[in-house]
């Protein structure tokens, strides 16, 4: 994770008024005891101080009310459908080149138009993979689905 996203969880984690040490809190965020003081001073410097308590069993705790946003963003299962065209688009962006696509409708699922697109990068529509594109077809970047491309080869 970041850092602000670290420190962020940090206070969430202090904010339940529970003590935790410092190897709890870098277990918890993944990173070095020493970090957990480096984002510790950095909360301080933002005017939240924590707690101190030393000794063996001592730990960090956030005697102060602290309202933060939840994050609203949660992580979701990417679905790839077809990684065979997830690694076809991957090596023509490597090697900046064409495809030749059979893509299904939107609107007209039975309904397939073949188009000329020239790849800029995969993106993430949603919680599906897909490709932001140069279409020659509609002469404009375009969005595509990949798991509703039917066909693809590389030109």
């Amino acid at each position: 994770m970041s850092k602000i996203s670290n420190v962020l969880t940090m206070i969430e984690y202090l904010s339940s008024g529970r003590k935790y040490s410092i190897k709890e809190l870098s277990d918890l965020l993944e990173v070095s005891p020493r970090m957990i003081r480096v984002y510790k001073d950095e909360i301080e410097k933002a005017g939240i101080y924590i707690d101190t308590i030393k000794g063996p069993y001592g730990g960090y705790v956030l005697n102060q009310n602290i309202n933060i946003p939840k994050r609203f963003i949660e992580p979701k299962e990417i679905i790839v459908n077809n990684k065979e065209i997830y690694n076809i688009i991957s090596r023509a962006l490597k090697e900046k080149r064409k495809c030749y696509i059979e893509y299904f409708s939107k609107k007209e699922k039975n309904k397939i138009s073949k188009r000329t697109i020239i790849p800029y990068e995969l993106i993430l529509l949603g919680n599906e993979w897909g490709v932001a594109a140069y279409c020659e077809l509609k002469q404009e970047i375009r969005h595509f689905y990949l798991n509703r491309i039917k066909t693809i080869k590389i030109i």
